[in-house]
């Protein structure tokens, strides 16, 4: 453009030279301060005040940090959202010392069941209890139970599954009723299923007890022990908790370790197969066919639900038995975390696991198109590193000092004590939710 305008200057010029050189000048200044502008400009990325009406789109200044997390300008305006490529994986870090200990005590909640309180049944060691887990290219902040109140209000919260996450809910009732006690609205017969409320948020935290995620008939007492083999149905969700799925907003589902139980499996109420059962005739089909068939089934069904919440599907986490299993005088006695790659997965759990991550995968190609909002909770390997957190012999309380016979005490090395370790999957939740 700007050799253009010269051409037609110089053209201009052999016509009227003789007459208008002061105006040459004056055209010739005009012009080498034009230019000046022009390459200055360019040069700084700096825009000159336009003299059309149309004004050019500011750049945007560099993103700011949030929490550590890098976050775009646009987020700010919706909900503290970080876009997806930006955040850091909240998953590869550490265990690492937390010396102002835990957000409560078992003085301070009463929501925690005799088998996870651990110092109260004559646990000895308290060093368990100062750890907290840490990513390792962000900040992870601690969970704020006011913040998260006020951001549920009018939402409902239910964790479904097994044993693992009725100790999950006891953690989380102990942190929130810090900011407002929690009113229990409903239990089933056993108190498996319950139900809270907090007046003032108008907010609803529940346990949904289905071990299975499907229907199935269970011969056991509250202990564990068995009088019948289970009987699973492959092909039957469990209703309690699909005929409350749709008033949900936020979900946590799991299920996992129930899958090793003896079982015949149906389909169509006819037997399929077993696992363990060692009956004529009937097909040993092994735990895993039947995790991955009730997986396909749960996550199908999520997957075209139309829901408009929030579904996490929650890794099975690991037991820590060494020398032995439950049954056999296995125990669980590390007062400390371990390092990555210290410790590994049971062939059992890889099996779980394995099975999860690959269904899981399947279904959330199938979320990414029907719009249902699918996440991974995946808490199998940050949870492998704490074979401290257990119970062990201290499930009933001072077990150890009464026995007296000299007898093997069974060990809890499934559950986590609390506090504990499950403590920080609160703070990895708050994280994903609000800023996920």
């Amino acid at each position: 453009m700007l050799e253009e305008m010269k051409l037609k200057w110089k053209l201009w010029l052999s016509n009227y030279k003789a007459k208008h050189f002061m105006l040459k000048l004056a055209v010739s200044i005009l012009l080498i301060g034009l230019a000046f502008r022009f390459f200055f400009f360019r040069s700084t990325g700096i825009s000159p005040v336009s003299e059309t009406p149309f004004v050019a789109k500011p750049e945007l200044p560099e993103a700011p940090t949030y929490r550590g997390l890098p976050v775009s300008m646009n987020s700010l305006d919706n909900g503290d959202q970080i876009p997806h490529e930006e955040k850091c994986d909240l998953l590869t870090g550490d265990w690492t010392p937390n010396p102002s200990g835990p957000l409560y005590t078992s003085e301070t909640c009463h929501f925690i069941e005799s088998h996870q309180d651990c110092l109260k049944n004559g646990r000895p060691d308290s060093g368990y209890l100062y750890w907290r887990w840490r990513p390792r290219d962000c900040e992870l902040p601690q969970f704020d139970a006011k913040r998260f109140l006020g951001l549920m209000s009018n939402k409902s919260w239910a964790l479904i599954g097994d044993s693992i996450s009725r100790n999950h809910v006891q953690s989380l009732l102990c942190i929130l009723t810090r900011v407002e006690e929690a009113v229990e609205i409903y239990h089933d017969e056993e108190y498996r299923s319950r139900r809270w409320y907090f007046p003032s948020y108008n907010f609803t935290l529940s346990i949904i007890w289905s071990p299975f995620l499907a229907e199935a008939a269970i011969f056991e007492d509250f202990n564990g022990v068995s009088t019948s083999a289970v009987e699973l149905h492959l092909d039957k969700l469990d209703n309690k908790w699909t005929h409350q799925y749709q008033n949900l907003d936020y979900m946590i589902i799991s299920t996992g370790k129930w899958f090793l139980k003896t079982a015949l499996y149906y389909e169509n109420d006819t037997i399929l197969g077993c696992h363990y059962c060692h009956r004529d005739n009937v097909i040993e089909r092994g735990f895993d066919f039947a995790y991955r068939k009730v997986l396909q089934l749960v996550l199908n069904f999520i997957v075209n639900s139309n829901h408009k919440g929030l579904i996490l599907f929650r890794t099975a986490t690991p037991d820590h038995f060494e020398n032995g299993e439950w049954f056999s005088g296995g125990n669980c006695v590390r007062t400390k975390p371990v390092k990555e790659g210290e410790i590994e997965l049971s062939e059992l759990n890889k099996i779980l696991r394995r099975v999860e991550l690959e269904e899981f995968e399947k279904a959330n190609a199938k979320a990414l198109k029907t719009g249902v909002n699918l996440k991974l909770l995946d808490l199998t390997l940050i949870s492998l590193l704490r074979p401290d957190g257990h119970p062990g012999p201290y499930r009933f309380s001072h077990a150890v000092e009464n026995n007296k016979n000299g007898e093997k005490v069974p060990n809890d090395c499934l559950h986590w004590c609390l506090p504990g370790p499950i403590d920080s999957w609160n703070d990895l939740i708050m994280e994903m939710v609000v800023n996920g």
